[in-house]
């Protein structure tokens, strides 16, 4: 029989501002360390109030993790050092690994009334891989699968499997899985996951129960979840609609200083003395 995932802890995504000037809401980054591993942060860039987004991210260097940016609404035009150029709109999903060291720019643009909606996840590179060659892939809306799962759920299956579905993204070395999830009223969604890997959902839209939880969790929250082989969402009278994202661990040292995250200090000076001296891509 499978067990299943308990919730863990439970919090809500906070406002803060980044590249320059972007308004949104971070549901989890530096200070939650290493609870979310091998996940880094997520952010929640939706707003429809164009001042708050139009200046973006201008050219910024990463080094050592991937970044996957989740468009809902609007679109956000990507340029980097290996003179990838492309715009992603809505339903279409950015994976970039930085590896060794990318310079790029993400500059979003809202829809025609104003809104742009949308994820950033960042997930750790292990240390062997950290200086990984880059790489950058561009899914569009079309290339990703939605299906209905048992219990009338709708899933886009961006990575992993659900239902004996994959997504388009594959070998990632921390065998992750990224949903787009959405149980209708009264229902239940039930997710097998890996033993020993970290699951966490965010919600985006409506209110749900959780992990057999008799709390709903709404618009903003984070859910983390214990160990188990699976994972339950449950609805009332309303809809619920969540990221559902898995990984495996690293179990590393983290040395993180923003946009580059490697194992030790020392990692983390020479980056930014490469990046200063102009040799930081390679």
């Amino acid at each position: 029989m499978l067990q299943t995932r308990r919730i863990r802890k439970t919090w809500t995504s906070r406002p803060t501002i980044e590249g320059a000037g972007v308004r949104l809401r971070r549901a989890f980054g530096f200070h939650e360390v290493p609870r979310l591993d091998p996940f880094l942060l997520l952010d929640d860039f939706r707003s429809n109030d164009p001042g708050g987004y139009v200046a973006g991210f201008p050219w910024h260097p990463h080094r050592g993790i991937e970044t996957i940016t989740y468009v809902l609404r609007g679109t956000v035009e990507h340029g980097d050092s290996m003179k990838n150029r492309g715009v992603i709109g809505a339903g279409d999903v950015q994976w970039m690994t930085a590896g060794s060291g990318i310079i790029h720019q993400e500059m979003p643009q809202g829809d025609p009334e104003g809104f742009m909606e949308g994820f950033q996840l960042w997930a750790n590179l292990p240390a062997a891989l950290k200086m990984m060659v880059p790489r950058y892939r561009e899914v569009k809306r079309r290339d990703i699968p939605e299906i209905a799962a048992d219990g009338g759920a709708r899933v886009r299956v961006i990575c992993g499997r659900v239902g004996g579905v994959e997504g388009p993204v594959r070998d990632v070395v921390i065998d992750p899985e990224y949903c787009d999830v959405t149980v209708p009223p009264r229902s239940e969604f039930v997710h097998p996951t890996n033993r020993g890997h970290t699951v966490f959902c965010y919600v985006f839209e409506g209110e749900g129960l959780f992990g057999g939880g008799k709390d709903a969790a709404s618009d903003g929250t984070l859910v983390l979840f214990e160990d188990g082989d699976a994972f339950t969402a449950r609805t009332e009278d309303r809809a619920v609609r969540f990221l559902l994202v898995s990984g495996r661990p690293l179990g590393e040292p983290v040395a993180w200083h923003g946009p580059i995250v490697m194992n030790t200090p020392e990692e983390l000076e020479t980056a930014f003395e490469e990046y200063r001296r102009g040799t930081f891509v390679r």
